[in-house]
């Protein structure tokens, strides 16, 4: 089921939440639809499953990149590039279902703007601890408003997803890393 709900998150994210048919669904996930309406009473149901599953993957993945660094300032710029490689080429080109479920459905359903709201304020939490770590271990200056540079930070990274869209390359994300970096000096 795992590798199904993958395969569910890459159409939702690429052709968004009112694009993408039960056809769509069980084509990509290589289900009937009779299996798929046997896991999930519907549509939104597979589109919550593979949100939450999307977002358990990435931070996961996410996490182990950060960990691997010895500072505040060299997670930030882990975190920072992670989402640089997520907004280039192939995947780039995929989208974020995040950014796509703010822009699309946010409005329109209570569950899946909770999921969204708290999917962000996860990411601007860690930010801000990353970046107060930084500034206990002396990597980021004392000076820097933790919250409001997180929150620039969290635009950054979201920003960063949805011009991936367009086809950047990893050149050009790994630029804004470096310079997303230097508004903390």
């Amino acid at each position: 089921m795992d590798e199904a709900l993958d395969r569910a998150v890459r159409v939702f994210s690429e052709r968004g939440y009112h694009g993408t048919s039960i056809g769509d669904l069980t084509a990509a996930m290589q289900l009937t639809a009779g299996s798929v309406y046997k896991a999930f009473k519907d549509k939104r149901e597979v589109f919550i499953a593979a949100f939450d599953r999307y977002k358990g993957e990435r931070d996961a993945k996410l996490r182990l990149l950060i960990g691997a660094a010895c500072n505040g300032r060299e997670k930030l710029r882990n975190m920072l590039a992670f989402y640089a490689d997520a907004s280039s080429g192939k995947l780039g080109r995929q989208g974020c279902l995040v950014v796509g479920c703010a822009a699309e459905l946010d409005t329109f359903d209570e569950e899946v703007a909770r999921r969204v709201t708290g999917a962000l304020g996860k990411s601007e939490k860690l930010l801000g601890e990353l970046i107060r770590e930084g500034q206990a271990d002396g990597s980021i200056p004392p000076t820097v408003d933790a919250e409001t540079a997180a929150r620039l930070m969290l635009c950054i990274v979201q920003g960063m997803r949805l011009v991936g869209k367009s086809g950047r390359t990893r050149a050009e994300m790994a630029a804004l890393v470096d310079l997303a970096l230097r508004t903390l000096d």
